[in-house]
């Protein structure tokens, strides 16, 4: 399930409904909470999550990294690099659970309930949620928000695309109408739809121009969460400020919670120059993504002394299957042949990279749900071989008799033997080595290609990378552009290659359409970023949605990833089960969430009595 999304692109929709469907509706009973797995842990009434310190101090400052620039404080449009931390201004109408998987209870709305075939939700709005400017929040806003969000951003068009309309259905209440009946996730995922104020966006800025929710500002907007922006230096920092008069700052989900009293985001072209900055005590808060420097380089007085504390938790990965992967662009030559996919892969040398440059540190990226019950392995049994079978015409046939597996390196033999096989799967795809260069037989062109990035310190895996391809004849180059050209090259599908990381939760649903599925590869702006158009694809990611129950997800996602991997679509890399963080005394947090680290939330400043 896609979580705090914040991108997407569609036709705006009316709001029409079948009076029949409404009446089906109201025989259902209302919830408070919902969960895709199991049933939600908090009851009616709860206090406050079980995890947070309730009388935690408000007030005090916390100061974090950002890295790149940004060029826009509207969340809405895929166009623009948007500043970070602006979900602390939006709200959703329901928030989830860092305790729970896939379990969201009411925030600006109170309740929300569904026929027993999921073909529709409807939510109740709570009377006392506003907006900063003190503007109630109305199903109004909701179908405003939905209608941009579905008109103006390809991944909130994809993620909604069963969500065919929504309409006004009470004073307090909205309603969204599906496609389809069945998919269990589509009235949770209508929770986490980030609401704007309507009478806002439609009013003049100050400039006495209309305002426009499909494009880039940096006009400071209102939303109705705890923080308002307080300031913004255009691709330099923006700070946060917590509002005194926060209507939800005594409901059970956020007692404990939204304890800073400003946050401030300074950016930073490097991240190098950034953990300087921490280092330094300019920051407070380190996610350490470099396990060499995580070994070699915390060795400053302030971590002796004991004011800047390390720890490693798994929380934050414990609900989420990683792929991190290069991405050859399919829509492109001669990626677009799997033998030239696999000659990639078998060129990637992981043991002797992560020895050499990462510390041994991390685990190859076998799955792409890597590290949790959903990865593939092994030949497929059970139910998941049932599901396979159900489209074995249109899937490759070594995923019935051939465990999938990656090349192992490490070794001058290792390394001989992978490249003695790329170069054989290179020949099959009609190229041939001339001298140091290989050569496409068919148009007499040398096999070049870039890769594209926006950070600098992914080259201590690249440049190793590069050099093993080299050894085969094909020259490959890296590419560094700032944030906001990457991002659009990556929207229009302009490269050859990039590194990406897909982060899956235990619950996956719609959003594998737009990673994987035939309609998103040739969506600008979507995530389907190697370009698979395949229907055995499409196909198992339907079974992944519509899976009744938990047993059947699980099949299913593992017959998904299976398939995937079977096609080569990607170059697995590595991650770490691990997440790795350093802080100053100046902050401090409550016992972990099982699944994450509610930072900033639920954390507060020691500098303010308790």
């Amino acid at each position: 399930m896609w979580k705090r999304a914040l991108a997407g692109t569609g036709v705006l929709l009316c709001c029409l409904v079948a009076t029949g469907s409404v009446r089906a509706e109201d025989e259902s009973p209302w919830r408070t909470a919902v969960a895709l797995v199991g049933d939600p842990l908090y009851p009616d009434g709860f206090d406050h999550f079980a995890y947070v310190n309730a009388k935690a101090p408000k007030g005090g400052t916390v100061t974090l990294p950002a890295i790149g620039t940004f060029d826009s404080l509207n969340p809405v449009p895929d166009s623009g690099v948007k500043a970070s931390g602006l979900g602390l201004v939006f709200e959703t109408l329901m928030t989830s659970s860092p305790d729970e998987i896939s379990t969201e209870y009411g925030l600006l709305a109170e309740a929300l309930r569904y026929p027993d075939d999921y073909s529709q939700v409807t939510y109740r709005l709570r009377p006392e949620a506003r907006f900063s400017d003190g503007t109630p929040v109305t199903p109004e806003d909701v179908v405003f928000s939905f209608n941009a969000l579905k008109a103006d951003n390809v991944q909130q068009a994809n993620y909604y695309r069963h969500v065919t309309s929504a309409e006004v259905t009470g004073d307090h209440e909205v309603t969204f109408h599906f496609d389809e009946k069945g998919n269990r996730e589509l009235p949770q995922i209508t929770g986490q739809l980030l609401v704007f104020p309507k009478h806002w966006w439609e009013a003049n800025g100050a400039d006495g121009k209309p305002r426009d929710i499909s494009k880039t500002t940096l006009s400071v907007p209102i939303g109705s969460g705890p923080y308002v922006i307080d300031s913004v230096d255009p691709g330099g920092s923006i700070t946060y400020r917590l509002r005194d008069d926060y209507w939800g700052k005594d409901l059970p989900v956020n007692v404990g919670r939204s304890n800073f009293g400003t946050i401030k985001y300074l950016y930073f072209a490097d991240p190098d120059v950034a953990f300087e900055a921490f280092r330094s005590g300019v920051l407070d808060f380190w996610t350490e993504t470099r396990s060499k420097r995580w070994a070699t380089q915390y060795d400053f007085p302030a971590v002796s002394e004991g004011k800047v504390k390390r720890e490693e938790v798994q929380n934050p990965l414990r609900s989420v299957g990683i792929m991190q992967a290069l991405v050859p662009n399919m829509r492109r030559a001669p990626f677009d042949d799997q033998r030239v996919r696999e000659a990639l892969i078998l060129a990637f040398d992981f043991e002797t990279i992560n020895r050499t440059a990462l510390s041994n540190a991390y685990a190859r990226d076998d799955s792409f749900f890597f590290g949790t019950e959903l990865a593939s392995s092994g030949l497929p049994e059970g139910e998941e071989l049932d599901i396979l079978n159900s489209v074995k015409d249109q899937i490759p046939a070594s995923v019935f008799d051939t465990p999938n597996t990656l090349p192992v390196g490490g070794s001058e033999d290792n390394e001989r033997k992978n490249l003695m096989a790329a170069l054989k799967l290179l020949k099959e795809a009609g190229f041939e080595r001339k001298g140091t260069q290989m050569i496409n037989t068919s148009t007499g062109k040398p096999f070049t290609f870039e890769i594209l990035i926006s950070n600098p310190g992914l080259d201590v895996v690249l440049l190793p990378y590069t050099e093993e391809l080299r050894k085969i004849g094909i020259t490959a180059t890296i590419r560094v552009v700032d944030d906001s050209q990457y991002q659009n090259r990556v929207n229009d599908f302009d490269y050859d290659m990039i590194w990406n990381v897909w982060g899956q939760s235990l619950s996956p649903g719609n959003e594998q359409l737009y990673y994987w599925g035939s309609k998103a590869a040739d969506q600008p702006g979507s995530q389907n970023y190697a370009g698979i158009s395949d229907p055995g694809i499409d196909q198992l990611i339907n079974r992944v949605i519509f899976a009744k129950d938990r047993d059947e997800l699980v099949a299913a996602s593992k017959a998904l990833d299976r398939v995937l991997l079977a096609h080569d679509y990607v170059i697995p890399l590595y991650y770490s089960k691990n997440y790795r963080i350093a802080y100053w005394d100046r902050i401090t947090h409550p016992t972990l969430p099982e699944y994450g680290l509610d930072f900033p939330d639920s954390w507060w400043s020691t500098d303010v009595a308790q």
